[in-house]
């Protein structure tokens, strides 16, 4: 057999294989939950345990809305799984679910009833060094060489996958999504600087104080107008905008806007529809031609055979253009939905048990974004907020004040306490200031400490404590040269005169005579002045030694060394010393010993700098 004849086969292979699947017909590994009957049908897998399974499944991402949520609803609980070759070839087996499983299971059109044939295609690629490498990627719907839907029971229907579909686009934050999150920022994710046009990021410096930052910051590219916001106040203006939109004229509004959408959606998809229609008459058409010819006359039969094939192709094209158009129009809510949703919302809203996560996706159902606009006056932020419907709305809202500039205390009576604070005394500024009805920051009446705390943090002087002729403790230290201590003692123990003035301060009278007094205490003062320490016995002489003996201070003060190399010659031996009265060391000296030492710290390197043998290095 020819390598012609074997590609002929192999193409008509394929050809009976695509006309299999075209059918529904051609067999595939089904998916866990899904087998085939004796039949040869699709059908749901008649254990229980796996419908459960695989229902949960569903309902779980339903309800939480992440593949990675389902997974966590699924811990400590096993999950099935059909072999297919191998030793357990068509047995059940059950492990642990896991983030790539749900994802296969909730991408699977199997389940939503549909057929599906050619879903992945393999692409072969040659690198620079000639070696071929072969991928498998997965075609967009667009491109399934075969759809057919309810082609057997599934556990959803096909709106409920497309929906699950966009759940997961929605989720996939590396394309650029931003699924609501469990933080308490509202409007995390859909929030906008209006500046640089950047989308800001969400920073939560405690779980209660979130801020809104303009992501421009990483780059260094902010533009002068870009700012930062606490989420608290951006969430509040945005949460009752939302809210007062649900009142009952702006319900009609929207449910006639929603007929105006859903009209909208219907002229688009209409155009499509006709397209469908036209070419579903053409096919027919040409079906009812070629079937009244006759066999035999196969050149006719063979023109209208062709024409019939291209009149399919058109349908389904037309057909394929119809369910994108479909596909890629959102889903409406009907009438009673919009009623129900604007009479229940406040209520919801408001509800403790409603966490972070669903208030955002409320808010999402109606607003598109929300953009931080440029704002001069940085007291104030403004918000500029786009419904789903085209329509926009502009608010404005007060920056959230510091709480330690919220319990500051009134500019009132600061500037009495700098008016007045120069010449006045803290007691009387305490009594002025309740007099005229003043409170602190907190809402308690002035006391001393927050006229002390006023004046620190203005930089308002006190009045003078000092009277003529008086100083205080340091000026008199200074004058005299000595501590604070020494004045401080002559004054508790009467030996110089002090009184208390304001802040409970010494002031001390001086004159002249009072400085020659102070300045008498201190010559007299053996602590004070040197000069008069008596010195009444002579220091203390080393004891003398029979056959010239001296110490280890006189040793080394003759050798010009340290007394720790004299110490280090007695306890290695090469120097001979006794021990005598107090424990002190008496050496043996004369003028042999001396030479010897002498020239020992000649031959040292450690000693004499010329005797080393090797130079230090040089640092350069």
């Amino acid at each position: 057999m020819g390598e012609m004849e074997l590609h002929v086969m192999a193409q008509r292979l394929q050809a009976n294989k695509r006309a299999a699947a075209g059918r529904g017909e051609l067999r595939t590994p089904l998916p866990v939950g899904l087998v085939h009957d004796d039949a040869g049908d699709i059908v749901i897998d008649p254990d229980a345990g796996v419908q459960a399974a695989i229902a949960d499944v569903f309902a779980a991402f339903a309800a939480c809305g992440s593949a990675y949520g389902v997974v966590a609803a699924f811990a400590g609980r096993r999950f099935p799984l059909r072999a297919y070759g191998g030793a357990w070839a068509g047995q059940l087996r059950w492990g642990k679910l896991t983030h790539a499983r749900v994802l296969g299971i909730l991408k699977n059109p199997g389940y939503a009833g549909a057929y599906v044939f050619g879903r992945y295609t393999s692409r072969r690629t040659v690198d620079p060094g000639g070696t071929v490498h072969t991928s498998i990627t997965e075609r967009p719907r667009a491109g399934w060489p075969v759809l057919i839907k309810d082609h057997h029971e599934g556990y959803i229907a096909w709106a409920d996958y497309l929906a699950n579909e966009a759940r997961l686009a929605a989720n996939h934050t590396a394309a650029g999504a931003r699924p609501p999150r469990e933080g308490t920022a509202l409007c995390q994710g859909i929030i906008g600087c209006g500046s640089c046009g950047k989308p800001m990021m969400t920073n939560y410096h405690t779980d209660q104080r979130p801020a809104y930052e303009c992501s421009s910051r990483r780059d260094r590219l902010t533009t002068p107008s870009c700012r930062s916001v606490a989420a608290a106040c951006v969430d509040a203006a945005v949460a009752g905008a939302l809210l007062d939109a649900l009142t009952p004229g702006q319900v009609a509004l929207a449910l006639s806007a929603a007929d105006e959408v859903t009209g909208r959606h219907q002229r688009v998809s209409r155009a499509a529809e006709l397209a469908v229609e036209r070419a579903r008459y053409d096919a027919d058409r040409a079906e009812r031609a070629f079937c009244q010819v006759e066999p035999e006359n196969r050149l006719v039969a063979r023109s209208l055979e062709a024409r019939w094939e291209a009149r399919l192709a058109a349908l389904t094209q037309a057909e394929q253009a119809l369910q994108a158009a479909q596909d890629t129009l959102p889903p409406l809510p009907s009438r009673d939905d919009l009623e129900k949703l604007a009479a229940d919302l406040p209520a919801l809203w408001n509800a403790p048990t409603t966490s972070a996560r669903d208030r955002k996706r409320l808010l999402r159902t109606l607003i598109a974004d929300v953009t931080v606009l440029p704002e001069p006056d940085q007291a104030k932020v403004r918000i500029g907020i786009r419904w789903h419907t085209g329509a926009t709305d502009e608010l404005t809202a007060g920056r959230p004040v510091h709480p330690g500039t919220a319990r500051r205390s009134p500019a009132a009576a600061i500037d009495l306490v700098r008016q007045l604070g120069p010449a006045t005394s803290n007691d009387e500024l305490v009594t002025r200031l309740n007099a005229a009805g003043h409170r602190t920051g907190h809402g308690r009446p002035f006391d001393i400490d927050a006229v002390q705390w006023i004046r620190h943090a203005y930089k308002v002087p006190v009045p003078d404590p000092y009277g003529p002729g008086e100083i205080s403790v340091a000026e008199a230290a200074r004058q005299l040269g000595c501590s604070t201590g020494v004045i401080y003692h002559w004054i508790h123990t009467g030996q110089l005169t002090a009184r208390r003035g304001q802040g409970n301060r010494f002031c001390i009278p001086w004159n002249a005579q009072a400085e020659a007094g102070c300045r008498s205490r201190i010559a007299q003062s053996a602590h004070l002045g040197r000069a008069a320490r008596p010195r009444t016995l002579p220091a203390p002489a080393f004891p003398a030694a029979d056959g010239g003996e001296v110490s280890v201070t006189q040793a080394a003060c003759r050798l010009g060394c340290s007394a720790g190399v004299i110490y280090y010659w007695i306890e290695t031996g090469q120097l001979t010393a006794r021990r005598g009265a107090g424990n002190r060391l008496h050496i043996s000296w004369n003028d042999q010993i001396q030479a010897e030492c002498r020239s020992r710290i000649g031959r040292s390197g450690h000693l004499n700098p010329a005797a080393r043998r090797t130079k230090p290095r040089r640092r350069r």
